[in-house]
């Protein structure tokens, strides 16, 4: 699907080019920029969105969707974590009563779970689009969440989230949360970078 429309707006872009060039007179030009300047910006966001396509694969050949309602969820900073970000939280896996903070952090594609999100004065139909919620993952490293379709039937608007010591990036150490073996080694079949073994002491991110 990303492909057909990678393909696709990258055909408009070069179709509206086309036409402007070869029928049309220099003074129309004007009209059709925006055209181009949008077709361009739409490719560019199917180029950003295919890793974290491959990643949202990946999960959800490790871990089972779960259809959850009454998720906690915030715009503002989580008392648990030092980013400023948008956040859901989830039951920890091995320790249901313990809740664990995953974070919306932001690139071009929060501004549609940004705005469901929600604040005093968010349409209540707005914020009714991501309850109840789609989940699939473990929320100590990497997860899947999705809204309802429209008619209820199936998750859309996948969106990747995932533990900063689950990213791999330089510099950051991976922590264990005392998961288990099975749980790290899913964690890490998911596409989460994990320690080889549940052996170092427990550590908030």
């Amino acid at each position: 699907m990303i492909a057909a429309r990678l393909v696709g707006w990258i055909a408009s872009w070069i179709g509206t080019l086309g036409v402007l060039v070869s029928f049309l007179s220099p003074g129309y030009t004007f009209v059709f920029i925006p055209l181009l300047g949008y077709a361009a910006y739409r490719a560019v966001l199917q180029l950003a969105y295919i890793r974290p396509s491959l990643q949202i694969r990946r999960v959800l050949e490790q871990y089972p969707w779960q259809f959850l309602t009454g998720v906690p969820r915030g715009r503002n900073k989580h008392p648990q974590v030092e980013q400023d970000e948008m956040w859901f939280e989830f039951p920890n896996p091995e320790r249901p009563e313990e809740r664990v903070p995953l974070l919306f952090l932001m690139n071009m594609r929060t501004f549609w779970w940004m705005r469901r999100f929600g604040t005093t004065s968010t349409k209540p139909e707005l914020k009714a689009q991501i309850e109840p919620l789609w989940f699939a993952g473990d929320p100590r490293f990497i997860a899947v969440v999705a809204a309802a379709s429209r008619r209820g039937k199936g998750p859309r608007r996948l969106h990747l989230l995932f533990q900063r010591t689950a990213t791999g990036r330089r510099g950051i150490e991976p922590i264990d949360w005392d998961a288990s073996p099975a749980a790290l080694e899913r964690a890490r079949r998911a596409g989460a970078h994990v320690p080889e073994a549940a052996v170092s002491p427990r550590t908030r991110p």
